[in-house]
């Protein structure tokens, strides 16, 4: 009753305003300080736009803490002590500044914040990496189980006790968890190993396709039939894995067949014009190239075709592949030699036919 007494008298008294003028004081100091002063620190200490990002994920924040101290500043001032409900009042203020900065950590830990883009230009990663929002998501975790045990802490919660008793269950956890584990640990594996990124092109021996996202638990592929194939990391990491985006150049070999009644002399030109040929081409690269008479075959005499083209874009490179398969059906049209088709032959017995013979 006292409490309310005085608190009337102050509001004859004309302290109401001061309070006010308190809160209003707070409110454009924040405006100052987020819209003027911090924006130019940050830009002079992170270059530019960086700085800009930071100042972006702070600003929100830093505003409603300045505004709530400025609040319980005029509180303290206008209200005497003693009063009965201070206790609560002091320990709301507390949780919502936890909270507000809590809120700025949780922004800052952002995959697209400044932080993480320093973190890219210092380790030499392109922002296709997936360490990057794997740390990202980790932290924000952390930040909030930090906030909510600080939170729970000063509301007079045991959180001692509610760590023992989850340590105790720990082990029935794990037992339940042992899969999801698994695979958590191997996405930490393909996180730090970094076998593929987002966007690369791999092969498993359980799925082929572009690599679209990693989570703790799982990666997710895009196969050409455009499905979504969700592969579980400990298997993706207990595989083999083919990186076909990370070639610096594609090879094509195949063996073709021509007619076993070929001129020796004019297989010889054919052979020599196609090389010749891949040697002039500038989409084909110039180390390695092979055209070779290596082998007979029961129809046909083999011809050898190994090269790389310099693209590893597929279209790109089945279309290079189309222009010197039509140069090859040229050369050997020009020389007179026909490809091998199927042809069995058959061989008579004397005996045999003589048998034949007497049988009319």
């Amino acid at each position: 009753m006292n409490g309310l007494t005085s608190f009337i008298e102050r509001i004859r008294g004309g302290e109401w305003l001061i309070a006010i003028g308190i809160v209003l004081l707070f409110y454009l100091f924040s405006k100052l300080l987020t819209g003027w002063l911090l924006p130019r620190l940050f830009r002079r200490w992170a270059h530019g736009e960086e700085g800009t990002t930071w100042m972006e994920s702070i600003r929100k924040p830093t505003r409603a803490l300045l505004v709530l101290l400025g609040i319980y500043a005029a509180w303290e001032f206008y209200v005497p002590s003693g009063w009965a409900h201070e206790a609560l009042i002091q320990r709301t203020v507390r949780s919502l500044a936890v909270f507000f900065a809590s809120w700025a950590l949780y922004n800052i830990a952002a995959v697209s914040s400044s932080l993480f883009q320093s973190i890219y230009r210092r380790l030499g990663m392109d922002e296709s990496s997936m360490l990057i929002p794997f740390l990202s998501k980790l932290i924000r975790f952390l930040i909030i189980a930090t906030a909510l045990a600080a939170i729970a802490a000063d509301w007079g919660f045991n959180v001692n006790g509610v760590v023992a008793g989850m340590g105790l269950g720990s082990l029935a956890v794990a037992l339940a968890a042992k899969d999801t584990l698994s695979n958590v640990i191997g996405g930490i594996v393909i996180i730090t190993e970094k076998p593929f990124s987002k966007g690369d092109w791999i092969l498993t021996p359980s799925v082929e396709g572009f690599v679209e996202d990693i989570t703790f638990r799982s990666s997710k592929i895009r196969t050409f039939a455009d499905s979504i194939v969700t592969v579980p990391n400990a298997t993706l990491a207990s595989q083999p894995i083919t990186n076909w985006s990370r070639m610096g150049k594609r090879r094509v070999t195949y063996t073709f067949g021509v007619a076993l009644d070929t001129n020796p002399e004019a297989l010889e030109r054919a052979v020599a014009r196609i090389e010749m040929e891949l040697r002039l081409n500038d989409q084909v690269h110039p180390d390695v190239i092979q055209v070779r008479f290596n082998e007979f075959q029961a129809g046909s005499l083999g011809i050898l075709v190994y090269f790389f083209t310099n693209t590893t874009v597929w279209l790109e490179h089945t279309r290079i592949r189309q222009d010197i398969n039509f140069m090859i059906l040229e050369v050997l049209e020009s020389e007179g030699i026909r490809l091998a088709y199927p042809i069995q032959r058959v061989k008579l017995e004397e005996n045999a036919a003589f048998a034949a013979e007497s049988i009319r």
